[in-house]
This record gives structure tokens, sequence and C-alpha cells, in this order.
């Protein structure tokens, strides 16, 4: 059975298997030590709902100044590689020569959200945005090129992959909620959501 096809997303359900995302969890867990979550404040001076890191040649950030990418974590030390295991699920939803500079780790904890948004601080739009869901269901809207108007919503579980490309590489998408108890792979709780994207 191929991928779930909302407004031009294709959805990967089961992805990963229990096995798989163990892994993906351990390998979070290396990029986690060697560069900690920490929450960034948006433009508007307000921290963000998320804590995050990144693995790669650039990590995304924000502050009063903006969002943009940045070649070193906020502690002053560049960002740990990105594991293989993040690279082959890049490979294997993609199938592309070019590999992600930057792979985005968010963690949502309880009462967490992230508002509709587009992922546009890349220098390309050809190449798609591919997500990685561990952990605790996430409830996922996806609405269209410009704000306003109808939008759609799908329950993302761990192990779910969502590759954003092609028309709907600029469509607004945010996470609304978490469901908090519904997955055991992380022994606190909460989601890890994992975005690998080429930079330049």
């Amino acid at each position: 059975m191929g991928p779930l096809r909302l407004r031009g997303f294709e959805i990967h359900k089961g992805w990963l298997d229990p096995a798989g995302q163990e892994r993906m969890r351990e390998a979070v867990r290396s990029v986690v030590a060697a560069a900690p979550l920490f929450r960034p404040d948006t433009p508007y001076g307000k921290p963000m709902s998320v804590r995050m890191t990144a693995a790669g040649s650039y990590g995304w950030f924000a502050d009063r100044k903006g969002y943009r990418y940045v070649p070193e974590h906020p502690i002053g030390v560049p960002w740990p590689p990105i594991p293989p295991e993040v690279l082959e699920i890049w490979d294997g939803v993609t199938g592309l020569a070019r590999r992600p500079e930057c792979c985005l780790i968010n963690f949502y904890e309880e009462g967490a959200r992230m508002g509709l948004h587009q992922d546009r601080d890349e220098a390309d739009f050809q190449w798609p945005v591919v997500s990685i869901s561990l952990g605790d269901d996430a409830l996922f809207r996806i609405g269209n090129r410009t704000r306003g108007g109808k939008t759609e919503s799908v329950w993302l579980q761990s192990g779910d992959v969502v590759v954003m490309g092609g028309e709907a590489r600029l469509n607004y998408h945010g996470v609304d909620r978490i469901r908090p108890g519904s997955s055991t792979l992380l022994p606190k709780g909460g989601r890890i959501n994992l975005t690998l994207r080429v930079v330049t």
C-alpha cells in the first residue's frame, strides 16, 4: 500500500517498525547529548512551546532578529552530524542524491503545539522537507499556500514519515496538539519530530 496523500503531502504510515523507532530514539539521544535541547524566542519575544536542537551543517534558530539557519548551537559548538539512521529515511522516501544539511529536532511536551507556518527559510524550494514522528500521537494540520481557507488534519503516530514537496512544498502546516500517553517509546512521554531540510 502506498502513502496516504493529503493536499500534496505524502504520509507514509508506519514507515518505522518498533525496532526502527527505538534505533531512531537512540540516534536522537546521541544528538541531544552533544547539542542540548533549548527553547528559542520568537521575533515577538515569546518563547516557543517546543524545545529544539539540530544535527547537520546547519541548525534552525529564532530570536528577536527573526528566523534563520545558523552553523552553531547557541552554546557555541558546531551541530553534530546527522545520524546515518536518519539519512536512510531521507534516501528511502525521496530517492534523491542530494542529502539534507539540517535535521531539526523538536520536542513536544504535553500542551506544546506548532502554529500554522510555511518552511521557507531555505534557499531552494525544489527540495522536499521530510518529517519523522516519534513518541506520542500528534494532530497534524495541513492548509494552503496562502493563509486562510479550509484545512485538513490527520493524526500522526510514532514511526510515521511525511514528505512535503512539489506543489505542496510551501503549504501551511502545524501541530495542534499531542495525545499524551499514546506511545511508550519515550519513557517520560512526549513527541519528537525530526525534519530534514536542504538549506543551501
